[in-house]
């Protein structure tokens, strides 16, 4: 096996000249970075994980914090841990999970040490706890989510609101005048957790400009739950010709409980979800749907903090960065019966 050594006789320098082209802790010359990047490549030399992480002062990891708190759908939110540790490989770095419910103590505790080179955070809240520490830490940070004062931080996420208001103004479109959101579970409001309270204001306030009478019901993520949520939606507006389901594993037990009460979608009743698409695609019939782009935005959040970490001088300028949501049309929505 290729030692430093060899790499640097093969390539006419130093043995302190390859490391530092692997470090990148002294400039080099383009010419000599790049006679010794193709001795490495000649040799096969593979330089010790540990050996690299101390020269560059680094631990090449990446921690995610995902709180598991209650009425938190875990499919998709592993769907998005995935996509950050696929991003980060990329990048040359690991990701330490953290799932405990720590709030600030997790950070710091974490911030602390010299585990970690960067921080990505999710289950951001409108008013969360954890942004003053997270404006002191020393260590890069990225939010996968939207504080109501993002100043000082680095936010990325689906624009939610602009999501609610896409989901309604199609409804709109198609002439629906009662439209109802049946949304995440009541604790996730309670928290204020912002992809939530931003989809209902985004929904309320669309339909207030397009003249739509729109109510919003908090449903918990089981099969009762969902069923609950359709008696009374049936009770208190039997004029009811739409609704936009923000609530993934409610999705099919709200399908089921509307036909057994004799609502046929879309005839009767169009359905709108905010869900991934292979959920909306796999019930029937297939969901006009608004998509969570978990992969997409779980990239860009570990390019943004990469950028943070190389690059420290471009500091955050509070404006977050927004995907604009897509409605795919499928057939589970139709212009109301006359």
């Amino acid at each position: 096996m290729a030692k430093i050594d060899d790499v640097a006789r093969h390539a006419g320098v130093a043995p302190s000249t390859v490391s530092y082209v692997l470090s990148g802790k002294r400039a080099i010359s383009e010419e000599t970075r790049q006679r010794v990047l193709k001795s490495i490549q000649v040799l096969g030399y593979q330089p010790h994980a540990g050996a690299r992480a101390l020269a560059s002062n680094r631990s090449n990891v990446l921690a995610l914090f995902v709180p598991l708190r209650t009425g938190m759908h875990v499919p998709v939110i592993m769907q998005f841990a995935i996509s950050v540790v696929t991003a980060a490989r990329q990048f040359e770095h690991d990701v330490l999970l953290l799932t405990a419910d720590e709030g600030v103590k997790g950070l710091e505790r974490v911030a602390g040490t010299s585990l970690v080179d960067a921080l990505i955070v999710m289950d951001v809240e409108l008013h969360d706890p954890r942004l003053p520490v997270l404006r002191a830490l020393k260590r890069p940070s990225v939010l996968i989510g939207v504080p109501d004062d993002a100043e000082g931080l680095h936010c990325i996420d689906l624009d939610f609101a602009a999501a609610g208001a896409a989901c309604l103004d199609h409804l709109a479109d198609l002439g629906h005048r009662r439209v109802a959101l049946i949304g995440s579970p009541p604790e996730v409001y309670e928290r204020e957790t912002g992809f939530a309270t931003r989809l209902s204001t985004g929904f309320t306030d669309a339909a207030a400009r397009r003249s739509v009478a729109a109510t919003t019901h908090p449903c918990e993520a089981t099969p009762v739950g969902a069923k609950t949520v359709v008696a009374q939606l049936l009770d208190e507006h039997p004029d009811l010709t739409a609704v936009v389901v923000h609530n993934e594993p409610v999705v099919e037990p709200v399908l089921r409980s509307f036909a057994e009460a004799g609502r046929e979608v879309p005839a009767d009743l169009s359905v709108v979800a905010v869900c991934p698409d292979e959920l909306a695609v796999r019930v029937t019939p297939g969901l006009t749907s608004v998509a969570i782009p978990a992969e997409e935005i779980g990239r860009m959040a570990v390019q943004a903090v990469m950028g943070l970490l190389n690059h420290p001088e471009n500091d955050p300028n509070g404006a977050p960065t927004l995907v604009q949501p897509q409605l795919t049309v499928r057939d589970s929505t139709a212009k109301p019966r006359p």
